[in-house]
């Protein structure tokens, strides 16, 4: 657990990867995300929009549904998903929904047993090109997992963390005088995600917070990683989080919770004639929730 909460006493043996978080660190972030939402509502009304990200997603791909998906109903997933809604329009001018369809009802095969999600997700993301165009894949896999059971799967988005370059919500809140510069030498497998949850939902409890944890955990990190980007995130970072005039904007976008256009229904997924995608499932996110 968090260094604020360690006791002289014999600790269990860790049984996944350790990961050494700044309890600090968190009581900021979450005292933080408390004030920051209390303008638009609390943080209660971005738990429930969650909730109906999830039964959304759960609706669609869940329970075997995945291979009768329409294209509609992907692309309405698609804009909840903020990496994924700037790069899919594209790829499936180039290569089809059909293609597309049948990877994730691969990678949703056996969504209940979390056993073999590890090897799923690495199948979904080698049957793509691994260059920096593709980067989305690992997000749409994290996403269809936890948003269909989050309960079973972590969020695993590269925002999360990413061994490769470093970065994520990991290094913001590990334990150290000069986060920048520490060596996190901590992997990006299924365990990590897993281990991390695990932490911040411990962390929840000590806070009072005992139901929708997941979605708790998820609104925690996103708030987290949005500080990053408005305090030290480049121009790279900020392109698709451009300021909205509150201290939730980007917290919202992390998450896809700013997707749809409340008067409109157009969302931010532009498809391959660069025109934008409109909102066509029945069961989608309510205007309201999602604004």
């Amino acid at each position: 657990m968090f260094k604020f909460l360690r006791t002289p006493e014999k600790e269990a043996a860790p049984t996944g990867p350790v990961l050494d978080l700044s309890g600090p660190r968190l009581r900021r972030a979450f005292e933080n995300l408390v004030e920051a939402a209390e303008a638009t509502g609390g943080v209660e009304r971005y738990v429930t929009a969650l909730s109906l990200k999830a039964s959304l997603f759960e609706e669609v791909l869940g329970r075997g549904h995945v291979r009768e998906m329409t294209k509609t109903e992907f692309l309405d997933l698609a804009a909840f998903i903020t990496p994924v809604r700037r790069r899919v329009g594209g790829w499936l001018g180039q290569y089809g929904f059909d293609l597309l369809r049948d990877r994730l009802a691969r990678l949703m095969d056996g969504w209940s047993d979390p056993a073999t999600g590890a090897a799923r997700i690495q199948a979904f993301c080698d049957s793509f090109p691994k260059d920096k165009e593709h980067r989305w894949v690992r997000d749409l896999a994290a996403e269809a997992l936890h948003f269909t059971a989050p309960d079973r799967y972590p969020l695993m988005t590269r925002w999360v963390w990413d061994q490769k370059v470093g970065t994520g919500v990991i290094r913001e809140i590990w334990f150290a005088e000069d986060v920048d510069s520490a060596k996190i030498d901590v992997g990006d497998g299924i365990d990590t995600f897993r281990a991390l949850a695990a932490e911040l939902e411990g962390f929840l409890k000590e806070q009072g917070v005992f139901r929708d944890l997941p979605l708790y955990t998820d609104l925690l990190m996103a708030h987290v990683y949005a500080a990053y980007i408005n305090d030290r995130g480049g121009q790279y970072l900020r392109q698709d989080f451009s300021a909205e005039g509150d201290n939730m904007a980007h917290t919202r976008r992390m998450l896809g919770l700013d997707a749809v256009d409340t008067e409109s229904g157009r969302t931010r997924l532009k498809l391959i004639d660069g025109t934008a995608h409109v909102l066509g499932g029945a069961q989608a996110i309510t205007h309201q929730e999602a604004s």
